[in-house]
């Protein structure tokens, strides 16, 4: 005779079992809640993008320990690395010429750790790489983040070419995480180390977008107007939701494998 399930599984048997608009429905319903218990919990909402910076930290971390202990780097995408690092080092560009801040010392030391994990796969670790699984094609990103950036960008005093690579930045960090995507879609099995790594992500890029929503909500939208005009500062935010929602199924079947003590994920047919 079965015994009574948990509280927590029942709720996560019963969101598995429901259609995809309901699915959806709830993911917002409970973004929202979070937002509001985030606003009403932290008074200083600057510390969020501080908070972001420290997680993505903590996910290369992971990376580092699984490339200098397990050393196999089996299951990363390097064109994911790639693009980090290529929107990290636009924007410390940035950083130094527009606003020199402590964003500016987080980035040097993510685009520094970057590199180094994009150096093991190459050079120590080239045996592991499933270059097979890490097809998507890196202009397929960067292309049409270039574009998009030529067309909407900043309109502050700075420099035209200033204003470009900010956007750029902005539009390529949104999608970088799509070659990881790809290589665990093709493997359908997600080992500890790199869900840890995902997972990381995707809560960074939650308390981001928390950042600058929350950022919205106390200046009664006047930060939109401080970003500039046009289609700018609403392409700005957008970025911050797509990259929220990128990883937000990745993130509900990681959270659901975690409190069913599984330690490798196994990620159904159609997520990410």
């Amino acid at each position: 005779m079965k015994g009574p399930k948990r509280p927590i599984h029942a709720v996560a048997t019963w969101v598995r079992r429901q259609p995809p608009k309901v699915k959806v429905f709830l993911a917002l319903v409970s973004a929202l809640a979070a937002l509001v218990l985030l606003r009403l919990v932290v008074h200083d909402h600057d510390n969020f993008f501080v908070a972001a910076e420290a997680v993505h930290a903590l996910g290369v971390s992971v990376l580092i320990y699984k490339l200098t202990k397990e050393k196999t780097c089996a299951g990363l995408s390097l064109k994911s690395q790639e693009l980090t690092a290529l929107f990290l080092a636009v924007r410390l560009y940035c950083s130094f010429v527009m606003e020199f801040d402590l964003h500016t010392v987080l980035d040097s030391a993510t685009l520094v750790t970057t590199l180094w994990v994009i150096y093991m796969i190459r050079l120590n670790l080239k045996s592991s790489y499933m270059e097979e699984k890490d097809n998507l094609k890196i202009y397929h990103v960067v292309i049409p983040c270039s574009v998009l950036s030529f067309i909407i960008h900043p309109t502050t005093q700075h420099h035209i070419l200033n204003r470009i690579f900010w956007a750029f930045c902005v539009y390529l960090e949104a999608v970088s995480v799509l070659p990881q995507l790809r290589v665990m879609q093709n493997t359908k099995i997600v080992e500890p180390f790199t869900a840890h790594y995902v997972f990381a992500l995707g809560v960074a890029r939650f308390l981001s977008c928390a950042h600058w929503l929350l950022q919205v909500w106390d200046t009664r939208g006047r930060l939109l107007t401080a970003l500039g005009y046009g289609l700018w500062p609403p392409m700005v935010l957008l970025c911050e939701i797509v990259q929220t929602f990128i990883l937000a199924d990745f993130c509900y079947y990681y959270v659901q494998s975690i409190l069913g003590g599984q330690l490798v994920l196994r990620l159904p047919s159609g997520v990410v």
